[in-house]
């Protein structure tokens, strides 16, 4: 199995683990770009809470499920967003408006696209979740 994509297994896994009821999934490998996105999905109550466990071959990250999650992705190619373009990229990974998040990468750090428009501020898109 190749990882080319961390991020992408990660979420492909949660969301999987999702579907058939799990309520833990363990994801490996970790990195801090992968926490980041855990976090925004911890806060807005799509995931439950996690913890990094050190393991003799590598980290990995011990997660909660809910079962809150309907759907959740990364975003490829990694579009490059202004500040004035979130409701194009909304209308088409969301379904519906004020339903879901898109996942930011900004020069002030990985946060959502409301706390991204707020700060006026674009990035890459990484990913969405709803």
């Amino acid at each position: 199995m190749t990882l080319n994509d961390p991020l992408a297994n990660a979420l492909s896994t949660i969301i999987n683990s999702d579907k058939v009821g799990k309520k833990e999934v363990m994801i490996k490998p970790t990195s801090i770009v992968i926490k980041r996105v855990l976090q925004l999905m911890q806060d807005n109550q799509y995931v439950g809470s996690f913890i990094e466990v050190e393991d003799t071959k590598g980290n990995y990250l011990a997660l909660n499920l809910l079962g809150n999650l309907n759907n959740c992705s990364v975003i490829k190619p990694r579009h490059a967003v202004s500040k004035d373009d979130f409701e194009k990229f909304e209308k088409r990974f969301l379904p519906a408006k004020n339903f879901g998040m898109l996942i930011v990468s900004t020069p002030q750090g990985i946060m959502t696209h409301t706390e991204a428009k707020e700060k006026k501020i674009g990035g890459k898109l990484l990913a969405y979740c709803y």
